[in-house]
């Protein structure tokens, strides 16, 4: 067994010789393909999770794998079966959780930062959790389909229409993939970033781009909505100043989406909320239906997610990847947790 565990102090190590855990009841073992590398992972190699995470942290929750094992009491599942995981674990007793809304639960927990997560040569968890993916989808692209279920859930919460404009704050994979989505909804789709690439990358999916920095985002939407503003404006950068414009480039009556992780609180424009009645809403992880229709999504080929792969590297390299992300030098880096190359 070997895994890439989250050692502190911004590391990452190779642990050759990782303890196995085998399923008990309920549970099943998955030997993973690959892993990727989202930027709740990158909050956890800053220190910014010491606090929740048990160190040594086996990190990664967006995977896919095959079942290996099968505990006892585990039906509807086959050994070498195509799989990935929705990596939450929830109380199912609590009031939230019995009106449905068991993704924020008050008690949840999330596999891969609570707990140990894929990058590991096999991960055990429990059935429950487990999502089947249909033989042609490819594990490489099949590792992509938890970020593109968050995107899937962030324009569900919007309640975005064909027709409506859609403004996008953030152009990292989360943003893409935002994009896309919206997209297949047939949305008229703004992406703000500054980065060349990023927005290069979008606009090769026939997104249309704005850098922020040389352009008046407020002019470009000004245009394109006929002065009236975004029918929906997704925060997906995750920096105050971002999350103050939102809801000034929002439609009267319009809907701001909080889908960036903000650590600290950060001022938000009250006032503005009130005079024009905007809807501020949260998005958080996804659903199972959120995970079903990411992977129909890829099922039918409708969206180029498997162009968001920068790198594959193996899971000696782990610490090398988290780098690369961490100075936003690559999109989306998978690990190919059971391929052996030289020692990071």
């Amino acid at each position: 067994m070997r895994a890439a565990k989250y050692t502190g102090e911004g590391r990452i190590a190779l642990d050759l010789e990782a303890a196995e855990v085998l399923p008990g009841p309920g549970e099943v073992q998955i030997e993973v393909a690959y892993s990727g590398i989202c930027g709740t992972d990158l909050h956890v190699l800053h220190g910014d999770m010491d606090q929740r995470v048990q160190i040594p942290a086996t990190l990664g929750h967006e995977m896919s794998g095959r079942i290996c094992r099968i505990g006892q009491g585990v039906e509807g599942i086959e050994i070498g079966a195509p799989v990935t995981v929705m990596p939450l674990k929830w109380c199912g007793q609590c009031d939230t959780c019995r009106a449905g809304h068991q993704h924020i639960c008050p008690q949840l927990q999330f596999i891969g930062i609570d707990s140990p997560g894929a990058m590991q040569s096999r991960w055990t968890v429990p059935a429950s959790t487990v999502i089947p993916i249909p033989d042609h989808i490819g594990l490489r692209e099949a590792a992509l389909i938890e970020p593109l279920a968050v995107a899937v859930h962030d324009v569900s919460r919007s309640r975005l229409q064909a027709g409506e404009t859609a403004l996008i704050i953030g152009g990292g994979p989360i943003g893409q993939l935002i994009a896309l989505v919206a997209q297949q909804t047939g949305a008229d789709v703004i992406l703000a970033e500054p980065d060349e690439g990023r927005r290069q990358f979008a606009a090769e999916n026939g997104i249309h781009t704005v850098d922020p920095r040389s352009a008046d985002l407020a002019a470009v939407l000004h245009e394109r909505t006929r002065g009236v503003g975004a029918d929906v404006v997704f925060e997906v950068a995750g920096l105050p100043m971002t999350a103050l414009d939102a809801m000034q480039h929002a439609r009267p009556r319009g809907r701001v989406v909080i889908v960036a992780i903000h650590p600290k609180p950060v001022p938000m424009d009250l006032h503005r909320m009130f005079w024009r009645e905007l809807e501020v809403l949260g998005a958080r992880v996804y659903e199972r239906a959120d995970f079903e229709k990411a992977v129909n999504l890829l099922s039918a080929g409708e969206l180029p997610v498997h162009r968001l792969i920068s790198d594959v590297v193996p899971l000696e390299k782990a610490q090398d990847a988290f780098v690369r992300l961490s100075s936003s030098q690559a999109m989306k880096v998978l690990v190919d947790v059971q391929s052996e190359g030289e020692p990071a």
